[in-house]
Parts: C-alpha cells; sequence; structure tokens
C-alpha cells in the first residue's frame, strides 16, 4: 500500500518523484469538475427521508441516488481503530461488515467489525464488534450482549455461512491475532467454538470465505492472512513525520485452508492442498469457479505483489495459475496494491470478470475473462482506469443498482498515507483528515463499459471518510440492493437505494434442503427479454465483508421471465419455470427440471 511517498526506518530513502502531490492536486481538479462535493445541508429529517426517498432540504430533482438512513434506522456505532500515536500498521486497515439473517425471521441484521484492544487503550473498556438486529419496523436494536459474542480481539473482516448445516449462518472473525469461530444456536445467542472447531490461525487475517472446495456438501473456509510482524518497523512521510508503512517493510504471512470435517471440526489443509506453498501479502479475496469447470477456485488480491488465483484440481489440491491465466499483474506487467475483490459477468458475455481495487497513483483494475479460463486487463477500454488512480480502494461491489440488466460498479476509498491537503467533504475527525477520501459509482452501458456518475449518487460520493467495508443487500425488503459502508476510525454509513429504475427485478435464493442451508457457489441464469444474465450466490466479496447471499438481477424492460437455471455446487442443472418479475423467489434443489449435460 505505499504509494511513494514513504521510507522505511529501516532501509535507506527512495527517491521521489513528487508524483503523490500531483495525484492530489488532480484530484481536486477532478472534483471540482464533476460538482460531486457540494455543501451538506443542515437540519435535515432522516425520517422523512426514509418514508419518502427524497432529501426533505431539495427538490424532487435533488434527490440523492443513494439516500443515507443510518441515524433513521438506530444505528449507532463508532469504530475504534485503537489510535495511540504509535503509527500501528494494523490501524489504517480499518474493518469490515456483514449482511445477513442470524435469526432467519426473513429480515437482513448487521454486523460490524470494531478494533483498538483494550489493553492498549489505558483506562477505557474493550472495542467490541457490534451484533443489530432488525425489527418488523426496519429499526436496528444493537443486540450485541444477549447474543452472547464478546469479539475483544483487533478486528479486521468476517464470514458469514452455515458451516454445520444446521440452518442458521454462523460467523467468523479475522483478526490481527487470533481468530475466532462463532456458532449460531438458533436461539439468537452464539458460542464461540474456535477451540473446539480446530482453527488455530494466529497470524494478522484481514478477509475470509466459506466454500465447498470438494463438493462434499460441508462448507471449508479459506483465510487470507497479511503480513508478519508488520509493527517491527518505523515509516516516514515526505515531510519527515511518522506515518503508516507498507507492506514491502515485512514478509508476506501465506494464506490458511480449513477443511470441514464435519461435527463442527474443521483441519488445516493448507500444506496438502498447495496453498501453503508461496505466500503473498493478501488483503481481497473471491471463491468462485473462475475457469468454469464446474468446481470453485480461489483468487486472491495481494498488496504490492502478484494476484493469485488458485485452480481446483478436483483432487483436494489447487494450482496457482496467475500469471499463465493473465490475472497476476496488470496490463503492463506490474504488481499493483490489490485490496478488494468484485466478481460479475460485466460484458454479458457469460464469462466471470474480475475487479480489483487499488492504491492512489495506480488504477483499479478490470479482468475480463476470456476463452480457456484467461484473463485480459480491460481497464482502460472500460473507463475504469484515470478517474480512479487519484484514490485508494477498498471495498467494491459489482451489482445491478438501476435493474437495467447490466452490473454497475461501487467502489468505497481511503487513504493509507497521508495526503497532501484535506479532500472536500472531509467531516471526519482531526487525525483522519489527511487519510479520508470520496466514493466512486460507476454505471455500466451493458457492454463493460462504464460512466463516472459520482457527482449524482448523493452523500455516499460527496462525503470523504476513510471507508473499507462494503456490503450489499436488499435492507428494505423492495427489490434493490442497499449498501453498508464502514470507515476506519468512523460511523457506519447505511444507505438505502433510491436510483430511478429502468426496470423490473428478481432475487433468488438458492437452498439446498438436504443440506439445510443457501447454495453458495451456485450459479443461477435467467433467461429473459431475448437476454441471458448470470450471477453467482456468494456471500464473502470486496474487503473483509460478507454480503446477502443471494441471486439478484435487473430484468431492464422486460414484462416476463422466460425460464431459469440453476448449477448447484455439485455440479448438477435444473431448469425452473413460471417465475414472474419482481419478486423474490426460493428455488431448491431437487424441485426443479433436470438438465441433462451432454458427455465430454
Amino acid at each position: 500500500m505505499l504509494d511513494g511517498s514513504g521510507v522505511s526506518g529501516r532501509m535507506l530513502p527512495r527517491q521521489h518523484s513528487g508524483f503523490g502531490v500531483l495525484a492530489d492536486i488532480c484530484s481536486l481538479i477532478i472534483l471540482a469538475a464533476v460538482g460531486c462535493r457540494e455543501g451538506t445541508p443542515e437540519h435535515r429529517d432522516p425520517a422523512a427521508a426514509l418514508q419518502t426517498g427524497r432529501d426533505p432540504a431539495g427538490p424532487p430533482a435533488a434527490a440523492p441516488w443513494f439516500t443515507e438512513i443510518t441515524a433513521a434506522v438506530g444505528l449507532a456505532a463508532t469504530h475504534d481503530a485503537g489510535i495511540q500515536g504509535a503509527y500501528r500498521f494494523q490501524e489504517i486497515m480499518g474493518a469490515g461488515c456483514a449482511l445477513f439473517d442470524f435469526d432467519r425471521d426473513g429480515a437482513l441484521d448487521i454486523y460490524l467489525v470494531n478494533g483498538g484492544q483494550p489493553d492498549r487503550r489505558p483506562g477505557r473498556g474493550p472495542a467490541l464488534d457490534r451484533l443489530y438486529r432488525q425489527s418488523a419496523d426496519g429499526v436496528f436494536g444493537d443486540v450485541t450482549e444477549s447474543s452472547g459474542i464478546r469479539a475483544t480481539g483487533y478486528g479486521m473482516g468476517c464470514a458469514v455461512a452455515d458451516y454445520d448445516n444446521d440452518g442458521y449462518p454462523d460467523l467468523f472473525l479475522a483478526n490481527f491475532g487470533r481468530d475466532q469461530l462463532w456458532h449460531n444456536n438458533g436461539d439468537g445467542t452464539f458460542t464461540d467454538v474456535t477451540e473446539s472447531s480446530g482453527i488455530d490461525n494466529d497470524l494478522w487475517s484481514v478477509s475470509a470465505s466459506f466454500f465447498d472446495y470438494d463438493r462434499d456438501g460441508l462448507l471449508d473456509l479459506f483465510v487470507v492472512n497479511y503480513l508478519l510482524d508488520p509493527n517491527s518497523a518505523r515509516c516516514y512521510d515526505m515531510s519527515g513525520r511518522v506515518d503508516y508503512c507498507g507492506p514491502q517493510n515485512f514478509l508476506p504471512a501465506p494464506d490458511k485452508l480449513y477443511h470441514n470435517e464435519g461435527k463442527g471440526r474443521f483441519r488445516d489443509v493448507s500444506v496438502a492442498s498447495g496453498i501453503a506453498a508461496v505466500a503473498g501479502p493478501g488483503l481481497g479475496l473471491v471463491c468462485a469457479d473462475l475457469n468454469q469447470d464446474g468446481w470453485d477456485d480461489v483468487y486472491v488480491a495481494n498488496d504490492q505483489d502478484r494476484n493469485f488465483l488458485w485452480i481446483n484440481r478436483h483432487d483436494g489440491t489447487f494450482e496457482e495459475s496467475a500469471i499463465v491465466l493473465g490475472c497476476a499483474f496488470d496490463r503492463n506487467g506490474r504488481a499493483e496494491a490489490g485490496m478488494g475483490v468484485a466478481i460479475g459477468d460485466v460484458d454479458q458475455d457469460g464469462l466471470p470478470d474480475l475487479f480489483i481495487t487499488h492504491l492512489r497513483n495506480e488504477s483499479n483494475t478490470l479482468y475480463r475473462g476470456a476463452a480457456g479460463g484467461n484473463f485480459i486487463d480491460a481497464t482502460d477500454m472500460s473507463g475504469l482506469g484515470m478517474s480512479s488512480a487519484t484514490f485508494t480502494g477498498f471495498g467494491t461491489a459489482l451489482s445491478d443498482f438501476d435493474h437495467d440488466g447490466d452490473l454497475d460498479l461501487l467502489v468505497v476509498n481511503g487513504a493509507v498515507k497521508r495526503r497532501s491537503w484535506p479532500m472536500p467533504g472531509a467531516e471526519v475527525d482531526t487525525f483522519w483528515q489527511l487519510y479520508a477520501e470520496s466514493n466512486l459509482l460507476y454505471l455500466n452501458d451493458g457492454t463493460g463499459r462504464f460512466q463516472d456518475v459520482s457527482a449524482r449518487a448523493g452523500p455516499i460520493c460527496r462525503r470523504a471518510e476513510v471507508s473499507r467495508g462494503l456490503a450489499v443487500g436488499d435492507i428494505d425488503g423492495d427489490g434493490d440492493l442497499d449498501v453498508l459502508v464502514t470507515a476506519d476510525g468512523g460511523p457506519p454509513r447505511l444507505f438505502r437505494n433510491d436510483m430511478p429504475k429502468k426496470g423490473r427485478w428478481l432475487v433468488v435464493h438458492a437452498v439446498d434442503p438436504a443440506l439445510n442451508r443457501v447454495a453458495l457457489g451456485a450459479v443461477v441464469r435467467v433467461f429473459a427479454g431475448g437476454r441471458s444474465l448470470q450471477r453467482t450466490v456468494l456471500a464473502g466479496l470486496g474487503y473483509a465483508s460478507s454480503s446477502q447471499p443471494i441471486a439478484h438481477f435487473g430484468l431492464g424492460d422486460v414484462d416476463r421471465i422466460d425460464d431459469v437455471t440453476v448449477r448447484w455446487p455439485d455440479g448438477t442443472k435444473e431448469r425452473f419455470s413460471g417465475i414472474t418479475v419482481d419478486s423474490a423467489v426460493t428455488l431448491s434443489r431437487g424441485a426443479g427440471l433436470a438438465i441433462e449435460e451432454p458427455p465430454p
């Protein structure tokens, strides 16, 4: 993450070009040009915004596309980075979040990961993670105490899934230090089962994801680890002030793969699977079928090092193939500072594409899927390059926010090295002023080309914070995707999607009754209006966060759905008919018409 403006106290100073200052100047010019940073009107009624979808301080034409409803729905937490003045590396990496229905009442709940540890904050209590339950009226109540969750470690990220197939989603916490696994008891409470589960990761983990890599019906766990001994160096900015270090000052940590043995037990298979053969400073993660062979693979975004693509060899082992398949480096053959990862079919060719967020002075990268499981850096032709070069991206999502049938893009930003001066809209504590950045929203034109529409998005892009985690899900059950964003050292932000919609929608809950849970990894394809749209049911995406595990489709201007097919995680396929637009449906494995595949 070091952007060329910092040096290690243990190393010789680098030569600097001053590009970091130039980038800051360019950033202000761009922001002034697009007019995305109007002053924030005062005396707004959040409850009115929640009910009407309009900004009560302005006319309907000025209504934001994403309306902040944080205060209106009762969210009142603040992330604690444990700032003590020593510039410990973990302080700047922020924390993730989750949108999940932990009590299975049909409404999404919220989990917020926290940071600072009590032993380093004299005179203050522990910085606890928070669990919020959504009630019938759409308000979130803090149920942390009654849930039994007491996550006092220095939190980074979280992953959600039902690892024991009892019908209730469980919670894994990735920490700076010992990770934790919390079992959902099904009665509103959780139990710490880390010790009995066999999960024993004490490294600095950031992102994690549950997936069934051997297709045995039990969800396995991949944990991305970052760096070893990250506070053993002291780093400085160009003015000689102490600042946060970058990853090249430390050794990378190897990632972990845990095989689900059943009965609540996991076994560390990192060495046996091949995952431990190479280490990288990992931050972002996605587990999905990337080469279209029916088996889930693993993509890891590494920070200032080549990315990893672990191809599943169907025998319990993985082969690292990112260089061969074209997604290890950028189009110029350079390693970039990978943070968040999103996956989706942006050009509607039936192949998965990868989007990676990066450091200021680089650009975010879009890898388009190609034949044979290959990827091509399509950043320039997609229109995503120049607009992101003055930001440091973390959480990200490819989602159809306006229901026109293609995947749009949201990126939340926050610097890791001081900027030269504060960004407009930086409404943060003094310490964070020079790290705060605004977010980016792009609309897809249907071919995989994107237009920056941040100026029309409202506070989600107007305000500058040190944003980190991002989760998407349908908070209010109206069929579109809402957004939860976390900030390092700041409050979470919940945004309701009020974008003008260009079409109808469909939400698919894919479940396997035999496993009593969501079918993570299922690939859902919808045929409507002469188009074929594909989504994968995933939870762990972006940066250190977990989203609602659904297949969400904007359908464009159609009034009927012709067909829906599901490729289940075990490779079988089924067809479902009679599904209507503007509906949320549950598709159960075994309830559809089996599709026989031709022999290879």
